[in-house]
């Protein structure tokens, strides 16, 4: 529908939608039968430390009683029946409207909401909230016939500069009532009236069936019109294409399937491929990375492309991660890097691994909050292609710190990125997963300082030298010297130059893994009766546990006397028997630090490795990791200039495309015909 006189055509922005599955553990994040209980505000709780701290607490207590929606009352993809006298709210997570991001990144000033509902006697009411969580009813309606009513509200986004939200409850009458449909829509300009298409860019490795059902949630046929090309990028020797899942996925696809084999180049290698083709290719409007171990929701995609096309300008639009395991809680919210640590993170007024299920969106004050982000991570995250082709792909870092540079480089370049609600996948949560210390350390530490080199604003990388030596003395101090030996690999190779890192890409992840297996640290026995019975010399002092946790002052005096201890001979009893097996819960430095010797086990669960103290070792790399960060402190300014001066080159198509040449000609591959 158009409006000849204002040049305006009317855009669907988002549609009710309800779980494409009867798995109970989603139906929080689509409909909420609970009553909001809001928290308590900030300004309110002051600033006293103990009543913050009490305050958080409470915002982590559940207020959900346990009212649902049952799985039979949802009748299809858009539908769902509210029994007699009952009331379903819509203001969840992929139902409420998110409408300070777009009045804040859009051009759309105002919204249409329809609601359809099938029955008499149902109250339709909307509502919004302000920025700081208050909820407002702003109107509402009464359907009279028993069949089909749609009932309609023009909204207004100006109140929400700082952040807020729309939605709509539903309250059944004397009888039942089905909502059958609803949707949200805009006047936007006539030469945005056609949605844009995506690429989508997926890694994968040894993940064949993964992979296989995820390409087969991507073939629905309210997707299909936006994808031009699915790229898989096959790094591993399990391939997608021998899981039995793949025929049927490849199907579903239409054409719009291109598997490409190439080696192992990581997860920036992989998405660097898909980005490069993307921009040879020159079809589609946007390119979007996604990893191979999610479960997506289709919705979520043509929702990240209906808000690219009306972003006032090229904008970056990124997803959210939710569990895989308990499919309600949220990740986080939005994440930057904080300037001065250059550390990821989620902004301090959030919260990590928020349970939907236990506590819903309108009882939350920090959600309704616009969160500002500087990247996404690229388990979801929307490119335009002009974006690609003004500022370059990916650094070749292989894992770690790819996404969150771009995103700064983006910024940079004046380009925004928009963690944008209602997008999301659902990931094997990282928190299961401790990268600190396994062959994943050698990245983050190299690739960190990569990124700091490039875009920190303060003078020798603000605190980045200081936090990552003293990152260094608590692996020692634990007894963990093959994650210090790679921590110490990564700033040399990042002293060799920025021109190293492409002929790195291929070699270095095998290289690390042989290196770290001379270290007992990084032997990982699945079996417990692989080490010795644990015996001590002495008991604990005064019988004390590893259960407490130290308060502030005994954990700075640890930190005082535990580098000074490591000087010590071990005790000769633990250099054949360890003395304590530490749980992984358990395993933090200033609990180790007090042993000569112990059995530590992983985040996983799945195994453990033997930790022994080695003075000399010790000392050798305490000396190494001085000498290192006295020489970035020295010459900070050079090296960076380095970087940066390198930094188009390093990222230019021409550059990964020579980098690609084994398998661009030749490769084997499974190819659509793209649209």
């Amino acid at each position: 529908m158009s409006t000849a006189d204002t040049g305006t055509v009317q855009r669907l922005l988002q549609r009710q939608i309800l779980p494409l599955d009867t798995d109970p553990d989603v139906l929080p994040l689509y409909l909420d039968c609970e009553e909001p209980n809001l928290d308590e505000d900030k300004y309110v709780v002051g600033g006293s430390r103990a009543a913050k701290e009490l305050n958080n607490a409470s915002i982590r207590q559940k207020t959900a009683t346990g009212r649902t929606v049952r799985p039979d009352q949802v009748l299809s993809r858009t539908a769902v029946l509210v029994p007699s006298g009952e009331k379903v709210s819509f203001g969840t997570y992929f139902n409420a409207f998110p409408a300070s991001y777009w009045r804040r990144w859009s051009v759309v000033d105002a919204v249409t909401l329809t609601v359809t509902v099938r029955g008499s006697g149902a109250t339709v009411i909307v509502n919004k909230s302000m920025a700081n969580g208050r909820q407002q009813k702003v109107d509402s309606g009464v359907t009279e016939a028993e069949g089909p009513t749609t009932l309609t509200f023009q909204l207004p986004l100006g109140p929400f500069i700082d952040g807020g939200w729309y939605w709509y409850d539903v309250v059944a009458g004397h009888g039942d009532v089905t909502v059958e449909s609803a949707e949200w829509t805009a006047a936007v300009p006539a030469d945005r009236a056609e949605h844009g298409t995506v690429d989508l860019a997926i890694t994968t490795m040894n993940r064949p069936d993964f992979c296989a059902k995820l390409l087969a949630q991507l073939g629905t046929p309210e997707l299909l019109p936006y994808l031009d090309t699915v790229f898989v990028m096959e790094q591993g020797t399990q391939l997608v294409r021998d899981s039995e899942f793949f025929p049927g996925a490849e199907a579903g696809l239409d054409g719009r399937l291109k598997v490409l084999q190439q080696g192992n180049l990581g997860g920036s290698g992989g998405y660097a491929r898909g980005q490069l083709e993307s921009v040879r290719k020159g079809t589609a409007t946007y390119a979007m990375m996604m990893d191979d171990d999610v479960v997506c929701e289709p919705e979520g995609i043509i929702r990240a492309v209906t808000f690219g096309d009306l972003a006032k300008r090229p904008t970056i639009v990124g997803g959210h991660m939710f569990s895989l395991y308990a499919k309600s809680r949220l990740h986080s919210f939005g994440e930057i890097v904080q300037p001065y640590r250059f550390w990821w993170m989620s902004p301090k007024d959030g919260f990590q691994d928020w349970d939907f299920g236990a506590r819903n969106l309108r009882s939350a004050r920090w959600l309704h909050k616009r969160q500002d982000v500087d990247f996404n991570g690229w388990f979801m995250c929307m490119i335009p292609r002009q974006v690609l082709e003004d500022i370059g792909l990916s650094l070749p870092l292989f894992i770690k710190w790819d996404d969150s540079e771009y995103g700064l480089r983006a910024k940079a370049a004046g380009v925004p990125t928009v963690t944008f609600p209602g997008a999301a996948v659902w990931h094997v949560p990282w928190t299961d997963k401790n990268d600190a210390l396994d062959w994943q350390a050698y990245f983050h530490q190299r690739n960190r300082f990569v990124a700091a080199l490039l875009h920190s604003g303060y003078p020798r990388g603000g605190r980045l030298l200081q936090e990552s030596f003293a990152f260094d003395l608590a692996h020692l101090v634990s007894m963990q010297y093959s994650t210090v030996e790679l921590r110490i690999q990564a700033l040399e190779d990042v002293l060799a130059g920025p021109q190293g890192l492409h002929g790195m890409l291929g070699t270095r992840l095998g290289e690390v893994n042989a290196f770290r297996k001379q270290f007992s640290d990084a032997q990982l026995h699945a079996d417990p009766d692989d080490f010795p019975p644990v015996r001590r010399e002495k008991p604990p002092r005064k019988g004390k546990d590893l259960s407490d946790v130290p308060g502030r002052l005994s954990k700075a005096i640890t930190a005082g006397l535990a580098p000074i201890r490591q000087l010590k001979k071990p005790r000769d009893l633990s250099r054949e028997f360890p003395e304590v097996e530490i749980r992984a819960m358990d395993a933090k430095w200033y609990r180790i630090a007090g042993f000569d010797s112990a059995i530590v086990s992983m985040n996983d669960g799945t195994s453990a490795a033997l930790y022994q103290r080695d003075r000399e070792r010790y000392k050798a790399l305490v000396r190494r990791t001085v000498q290192l960060h006295n020489r970035f402190r020295r010459d900070w300014d050079e090296i960076a200039a380095q970087y940066r001066s390198a930094l188009g080159d390093i990222t230019s198509p021409d550059t990964w495309e020579k980098t690609f040449a084994p398998w661009i000609e030749g490769s084997d591959v499974t190819e659509g015909e793209g649209r």
